[in-house]
C-alpha cells in the first residue's frame, strides 16, 4: 500500500507483543535532523508503550544514512539487543548521489539481516521532497519510526517463538 494511502503511525495496539525484557538498539543519522530526530522520538517513545524500558532502549548516532548499517552493525557485534532499527532521511536533489545512498543502505541492510540472526529494522525515508519527509515524520502520514519500532517489537516476538528453548 502506497504510504499516501496509509498512516504510518496507525496500529492496533492490542495486536503488539509486549516488549517487557527486550532490549532494542536505535541508530539514527545527524542528516536531516529535524526528520531523523522526529523518527528516532517516535520509534522510543513507542517502545515505552508497550513495555520496553527506558534502560533496554539503545541510541546511537551516525553521520548520515549511508553510516547507518556500519552503526547496526557496531550493536550487533558489540551488545546484546534483540532487534536493532536503523532510522534515516534521503531527500531527492539534482544528482544521482539520492540514487547511490539508498540503494548501499538497502544492501547493507540486507547483508546484516542474512549475516546475523537480530531482527534489522529498516526505518529509512526516501522521498522526494522535505515536504514529503515531514509527512512521514510526525506529519499527515503519520511518523515511520512509529512503524518501526512495532515491526521491531513483532520481530522480535516472531524470533522468540521459533527459537529453540536453551538447555
Amino acid at each position: 500500500m502506497a504510504t499516501s494511502l496509509k498512516n504510518l503511525s496507525a496500529y492496533t495496539p492490542d495486536e503488539i507483543p509486549s516488549g517487557k525484557g527486550m532490549k532494542i538498539g536505535i541508530v539514527c543519522a545527524e542528516w536531516n535532523p529535524e526528520i531523523t530526530f522526529a523518527l528516532r522520538d517516535g520509534a522510543h517513545d513507542t517502545l515505552l508503550r508497550h513495555g520496553v524500558q527506558e534502560e533496554d532502549i539503545f541510541h546511537s548516532t551516525v553521520p548520515g544514512t549511508f553510516e547507518l548499517t556500519s552503526g547496526a552493525q557496531y550493536f550487533l557485534e558489540y551488545t546484546e539487543v534483540e532487534a536493532v532499527i536503523i532510522l534515516g532521511c534521503v531527500i531527492q536533489g539534482e544528482t544521482r548521489h539520492f540514487d547511490f545512498i539508498c540503494q548501499g543502505v538497502t544492501q547493507g541492510a540486507i547483508q546484516l539481516i542474512t549475516e546475523y540472526i537480530t531482527p534489522v529494522i529498516f526505518g529509512v525515508l526516501t522521498t522526494q521532497t522535505q515536504e514529503q519527509a515531514k509527512d512521514r515524520a510526525g506529519g499527515k502520514h503519520g511518523n515511520k519510526g512509529v512503524e518501526a519500532a512495532v515491526t521491531a517489537l513483532k520481530m522480535i516476538d516472531l524470533q522468540r517463538k521459533m527459537k529453540p528453548a536453551e538447555a
